[in-house]
């Protein structure tokens, strides 16, 4: 059904933007090839389900080993067709055939997933300690940590009747609810008013959210304040069923994962779920909430380069230098540029991401009902990422391009794990597409004069806070939040006030934030897609932070431990497979060290600053 498209000789610098060919997924959602495929899935299932006698104890390893290879080779069927239909979905969201077929796939591998469950179940809740050990250790060593983690989760398993029930409402439960938001938000249009003068009032009309939130870069203030206001206003009209639904996630979360599952905290099921400690994610956290002073120097700083006495909200992330701001790269400009950069790293890193280009694998314009944002997705191991990306021009895009490329090479450096291992956890999916932003970041600063290094050296410390603090205090918001709704029946209001609390300790008086940045929560679709995701911005960029640093003083020598790292996808605990290139996770201090060198760097843009 899906293969590697052939790859085709291409000059980079002359791409346009386009649509993807998702054809090498499936050619025909309604052909009969396609219904055969969904047809080879019920039957590999069917067979499946008839080796659940061999389950017994005494299993040979090797048998065990084959029922993990036959789950593999039905996983990744239903991967691919619900891949198929979520990317053709994201691609038109006001499609109704597209959601249609989202709606049907998801349901067929919720039904799968439920005949499948009493593989997982037997392994996490029946077998002995001692035969699952047994079983561990004659497995190859690329499924020793997937099996262990799997049994820390055995104490959080449910029965097989109660799993098969969560997975069958998750469709029309969490799931339908998560639809409605992303739906009702891509549809949404927007309405900005502009002051021209004394008397005349410009409106402009946004049917596309990613070009409104272009303008909050503007080199305008009151294009900056429009855009925001203009934004806000349509997510507080619709706040109320926004709200609700929000609401309802947070109570089925803890409904299921602390009164059913047993996890300690709402958090603790992300981390879990991350195969990362407790004491991990709360280190990283302690670190972020010691150190917003040191992004509050920085907006002072700021404050002062812009000539203003105190940097409004709006203002967080205005450009400099209004040249700078109105600058355009065409988008085969931008791809050589990107090329060339992870090429100079290592051939092998440019070659990986030539393939997603040649082989059509990248959605980058903007049109009408498109998912907003960017996104890179692996379907299968075996099968080449796709990126989608709203590329309009701007400094940004650059950046966001590297980025999800990033996490496309982070994805094929791991494509011969076996699709169970093959996904880094939430934490460590986040290096490489970082990594990748601060490379293209050196290069460009190579080649710019002082004035235009003070420029990027300013861009990057905004995104610094952007993918470090705001992330972190996304975190503490959810934890807020979570509790309050959960424990208190908080209401959209109170959550509201949650979030301006968490705004005013983030900000201290660095920023004067307005009351509409108090509805920006229930804008931020990670809330409600993946709770607790945030946290992995964090947790990434700190660690990136390190690992350049080592690549720095090492050069090449470097390189091949960095690729190591990605190349281990999921297969390793994060807290063991950093240890090994000398990274302790778990304390408090390792985090530290990342917020010195944010530190430095704003020492740096001072001194540019006063030459």
């Amino acid at each position: 059904m899906s293969g590697r498209n052939y790859r085709i000789p291409m000059n980079f610098a002359a791409l346009k933007i386009g649509a993807w060919d998702l054809s090498g997924l499936v050619k025909d959602p309604a052909g009969s090839e396609f219904a055969q495929f969904l047809d080879s899935i019920e039957g590999k299932v069917k067979v499946f389900e008839g080796r659940r006698q061999s389950l017994r104890p005494d299993i040979p390893a090797a048998e065990f080993e084959g029922m993990i290879h036959d789950l593999e080779d039905i996983y990744e069927k239903l991967s691919i067709a619900g891949g198929y239909a979520h990317l053709r979905y994201y691609g038109n969201t006001a499609s109704n055939e597209a959601s249609a077929l989202v709606t049907r796939m998801d349901k067929m591998a919720a039904e799968a997933g439920n005949r499948l469950l009493f593989f997982d179940l037997w392994f996490k809740k029946e077998l002995d300690e001692s035969n699952a050990a047994r079983l561990i250790e004659s497995a190859p060593d690329v499924y020793r940590e997937y099996l262990r983690h799997k049994r820390l989760l055995a104490k959080h398993s449910l029965s097989e009747p109660e799993e098969r029930i969560i997975n069958t409402l998750e469709v029309t439960g969490t799931g339908a609810l998560v639809k409605i938001y992303d739906k009702m938000t891509s549809a949404f249009e927007f309405e900005m008013s502009l002051k021209r003068g004394r008397k005349k009032k410009v409106t402009r009309k946004f049917d596309n959210k990613e070009k409104l939130v272009s303008l909050v870069r503007s080199a305008s203030p009151a294009e900056r304040e429009a855009a925001y206001r203009a934004l806000f206003a349509t997510y507080k009209k619709n706040s109320g069923v926004l709200g609700e639904i929000y609401q309802n996630i947070v109570v089925e979360w803890r409904n299921e994962g602390i009164s059913m599952r047993g996890y300690r905290t709402p958090i603790s099921v992300r981390n879990i779920a991350n195969n990362l400690d407790d004491e991990t994610v709360d280190a990283l956290l302690a670190a972020c909430r010691k150190n917003n002073r040191v992004f509050q120097e920085y907006f002072r700083e700021k404050a002062r380069l812009l000539g203003v006495k105190k940097l409004r909200r709006y203002d967080l992330y205005a450009p400099l230098s209004t040249k700078r701001s109105g600058k355009k790269f065409a988008y085969g400009k931008a791809v050589a540029s990107v090329l060339d950069t992870f090429g100079d790293f290592h051939p092998q890193v440019r070659a990986l991401a030539e393939r997603v280009f040649s082989e059509r694998h990248v959605d980058s314009e903007i049109r009408k009902a498109k998912r907003g944002g960017a996104f890179c997705h692996t379907v299968a191991p075996s099968i080449t990422p796709y990126v989608l990306l709203n590329f309009d021009g701007r400094t940004r895009d650059v950046s966001t391009l590297a980025h999800e490329f990033g996490h496309a090479i982070h994805s094929m450096l791991a494509e011969k794990l076996p699709i169970m291992v093959s996904h880094a956890p939430l934490p460590l999916a986040e290096t490489a597409s970082v990594f990748a932003e601060m490379l293209l970041n050196e290069r460009l600063m190579e080649k710019m004069s002082r004035q235009e290094r003070q420029l990027l050296l300013a861009e990057q410390i905004d995104d610094m806070y952007a993918t470090i603090m705001r992330q972190a205090y996304f975190t503490l918001f959810e934890i807020d939040a979570h509790r309050a709704i959960g424990e208190r029946n908080a209401t959209i209001d109170q959550v509201t006030q949650i979030y301006t609390e968490n705004l005013k300790e983030q900000f201290g008086g660095s920023v004067a934030v307005s009351p509409e940045f108090g509805w920006e929560w229930i804008y931020i679709p990670h809330f409600y897609h993946t709770p607790f995701y945030c946290y992995a911005y964090s947790f990434g960029n700190l660690l990136v932070l390190s690992l350049y640093q080592r690549y720095k003083m090492e050069g090449k020598p470097f390189v091949p431990k960095y690729l190591g790292i990605l190349a281990a996808g999921g297969s390793r605990k994060p807290e063991e497979l950093l240890k090994e290139s000398g990274l302790d996770i778990t304390k408090e201090e390792f985090w530290q060290q990342g917020f010195d060198l944010v530190g430095e760097k704003i020492q740096q843009l001072k001194g540019l600053a006063s030459k």
